[in-house]
């Protein structure tokens, strides 16, 4: 009962702050707050089929890159409204993760060998969009500045904040919802011993590629934001490994197969890479340098995150 008003009480404490934010910040720290959602939506995505069915992935830049120029190119070749064009390319995701899915699993691949997959499917799709003149190719995507709520595009940041941040409380909500269920069990049973699972007669194969589905499909919702957002897209943005690294972190610092872990993760993340690129401005590639060495020392000294390795200690302390 205390973990569980624990993780209710974190929760509350960050919906209020997230709450509070936007009326305590300039335009500026605002943007780094859209920025800490969209980071903390596609770390739930990544929580779903890693965190909670221990399938490690390390291509959710593929999916995060399907929802961004799907919806981008029904909005400016087709008139197509984004919100839209966001469900198809949660679809479209999911369907390239379901196939992803089945070419893994059917030969029975798991661990690094899936990882694997996952990131060379990442890469193919970059290299495609990235020389096919039909998807813009290198020169990508530029979405012009309307202020219309039906264009997915809105007065202000606040506006697009407040948005984004019902979109991340709901899939917060759908995750909790489905930890408790048979669903969410049998995803935790799949990943702490497959074969037991299958031996008890939970549909692994089943069960798998409806988490891979479901994550896929989130990761494309925020691939949509990013692109409505920044309003610029490219295939070595939103196909990038680095996209990839940022779905995974926050699960790691904050606590992956926990509701509260990648939320926490990106709170943290994304305020760091903002000062060390103010810190160490014009040098490429530092934020990369301190998102492994960070990784490096929570692997190997917190593997259950900071709010996975709490809850923990309070369950040993309950016992």
């Amino acid at each position: 009962m205390k973990t569980k008003r624990l993780e209710q009480g974190t929760l509350i404490v960050l919906l209020a702050i997230a709450c509070i934010f936007p009326f305590l910040s300039g335009r500026y720290m605002l943007s780094v707050g859209i920025s800490i959602l969209i980071m903390a939506l596609l770390g739930q995505s990544w929580n779903i089929m890693s965190g909670y069915a221990g399938q490690f992935s390390f291509g959710h830049a593929a999916f995060f890159g399907i929802g961004a120029y799907t919806s981008s190119i029904l909005y400016l070749d087709h008139g197509i409204s984004p919100w839209f064009g966001m469900i198809v390319g949660m679809c479209l995701a999911a369907l390239v993760g379901l196939l992803i899915g089945v070419l893994s699993f059917r030969y029975k691949l798991r661990g690094d060998f899936f990882a694997l997959v996952t990131l060379a499917f990442a890469e193919i799709l970059r290299v495609l969009f990235n020389n096919t003149k039909a998807l813009k190719g290198a020169a990508g995507v530029l979405i012009p500045y309307r202020i219309n709520w039906q264009e997915f595009q809105f007065a202000s940041d606040r506006v697009f904040y407040f948005v984004l941040l019902a979109i991340v409380i709901l899939v917060t909500v759908f995750i909790a919802m489905m930890s408790r269920r048979k669903f969410g069990i049998c995803l935790v049973a799949i990943k702490e011993n497959q074969d037991a699972a299958s031996s008890l007669g939970v549909p692994v194969l089943k069960y798998k590629l409806l988490a891979m589905a479901i994550s896929a499909a989130f990761a494309a919702m925020a691939g949509t934001f990013y692109a409505q957002y920044y309003g610029f897209i490219d295939p070595s943005v939103v196909f990038a490994a680095s996209i990839s690294v940022e779905a995974i972190v926050p699960c790691i610092i904050g606590g992956s197969g926990t509701l509260g872990g990648p939320l926490l993760g990106a709170l943290i993340i994304i305020p760091l890479q903002e000062f060390s690129n103010n810190l160490f401005e014009g040098t490429n590639g530092v934020n990369m340098i301190i998102y492994g060495c960070l990784i490096v020392l929570f692997v190997v000294f917190c593997r259950d995150g900071i709010y996975g390795t709490i809850i923990r200690r309070l369950k040993g302390a309950r016992v």
